[in-house]
């Protein structure tokens, strides 16, 4: 329960559900305690409960709104786990707006972002995790993204959480155990068993900790920097990647002075490929600038592509893949990616290559896997008390950690500690959502 939420938690609340602008349909959500009362007032009755039911919706005067699908689905068996019921509207945005009027006329308000899956998960319905892998599943542009978020969103993950906290309640009650008793002599064998079994939980941790990055650059997708000396190909490697003209393609040496970035899908991972201008030492202000940002964008970037001029091959320091264009002209150096953007040989196998490079740096195999900086806070929390528990003598310091694992690992799914998290968690989601 969040302190002071609850008059705002009881409202009846309203959004979109469907994608904004014009479409042949328009689901609008309502959900509260009033839901039921105000479906009878714009559709005359309440629908049997979860059967599609065409209705004339009606504003206060008895005007005509539109004629709409509706579905009533009353709690707790619901999303939020509250009354809810669905307009399924023409997708005219002036239809929109007068039943979003008649639905405040009735008392209800427009949602805020998240708020939906907030009350979901408040009633219990699903956990925090589950919540953001809705959100990334909403968000998700590629299949890999898809995946991993259905797998968070149906739970995959919380189940494993709640195994390691179901482990340690255990531990912890041998633990107490030995603290409260001390006197009744227990067998070694029962300390010795749950000291084990803490580094068993410690090491499935740790594993999951050295997952994780893939999960998160999954999510947030990757960056790959494509740099080289000036025409040697970068920007025509960037519009050919991207199968259409975003950089200028000129003979004349520093044409690119800022980064262009564009997104792809690659392997089913999505990559912004970034092109910078070209290394070279120039007394032009402005292209100085270019290189000292391109530069900087290596730094960061998740894989550097070197594009170097197969004869006379240059390449930069710190290239993770380098590539030699135009062997059309000339046989590509020994052990370089060879390929001629002009002729387009060689593309295929770059291209392929380039998706290798993207499921390896975001593949954790097909186990799920924590996705969020929070997550792995947490967890990194979590496995640093287990180490410290197990360096601990006291058997009395050692239940102390134990309890500060539990607690850290209730503060991935929300078991504990979770009001400080909501607004910033749920704040991020869609409106309808």
């Amino acid at each position: 329960m969040i302190a002071g939420d609850a008059p705002r938690r009881s409202d009846t609340i309203f959004a979109l559900a469907s994608g904004a602008g014009r479409s042949a349909i328009s689901v609008l959500r309502i959900s509260g305690g009033e839901a039921g009362r105000i479906v009878q007032a714009l559709a005359g009755r309440l629908p049997e409960p979860r059967r599609a039911s065409l209705r004339t919706l009606r504003d206060g005067s008895g005007a005509p709104l539109d004629r709409a699908l509706l579905l009533w689905l009353p709690g707790p068996a619901s999303f939020t786990g509250e009354d809810v019921a669905e307009f399924h509207l023409h997708g005219g945005r002036a239809v929109l707006a007068a039943v979003s009027l008649a639905l405040l006329a009735c008392g209800a308000r427009p949602a805020e972002p998240g708020e939906f899956s907030r009350r979901a998960f408040i009633a219990g319905r699903l956990d925090l995790l589950e919540a953001e892998g809705i959100a990334d599943l909403v968000n998700a542009e590629t299949e890999a993204q898809r995946l991993q978020a259905l797998r968070q969103m149906s739970g995959a993950q919380s189940v494993i959480v709640a195994g390691w906290a179901g482990r340690l309640k255990r531990i912890l009650a041998f633990q107490e155990a030995l603290i409260d008793f001390p006197d009744e002599h227990l067998p070694e064998e029962v300390e010795a068993g749950f000291l084990a079994e803490m580094r068993i939980l410690l090491a499935e941790m740790e594993a999951q900790l050295a997952r994780a990055p893939a999960g998160e650059r999954l999510r947030r997708g990757l960056v790959f920097a494509i740099l080289g000396a000036p025409n040697v190909g970068k920007s025509s490697l960037l519009n050919a990647l991207a199968r259409r003209d975003i950089a200028i393609v000129s003979a004349q040496p520093g044409t690119t002075r800022d980064a262009l970035e564009v997104s792809i899908d690659l392997g089913g991972v999505p990559v912004t490929l970034i092109d910078t201008a070209g290394l070279r030492e120039t007394g032009d202000v402005i292209e100085a600038e270019g290189i000292r940002r391109a530069r900087e964008k290596a730094a960061l970037a998740d894989l550097v592509v070197c594009v170097v001029d197969a004869r006379a091959a240059e390449i930069v320091t710190h290239a993770d893949l380098v590539v030699a264009n135009k062997i059309d002209l000339a046989a590509a150096p020994a052990g370089l990616c060879g390929v001629s953007i002009l002729t387009g040989e060689g593309f295929a196998a770059l291209e392929a290559r380039l998706a290798e490079e993207a499921v390896r740096l975001t593949s954790a195999g097909a186990d799920p896997v924590l996705t969020r900086a929070r997550h792995l806070a947490a967890l990194r929390d979590s496995a640093a008390a287990i180490a410290a528990a197990l360096a601990c003598a006291l058997p009395e310091l050692r239940a102390e950690e134990l309890r500060l694992a539990m607690n850290s690992l209730g503060r991935i799914t929300g078991a504990v500690d979770a009001e400080a998290l909501l607004d910033d968690i749920f704040g991020a989601f869609c409106i309808g959502k």
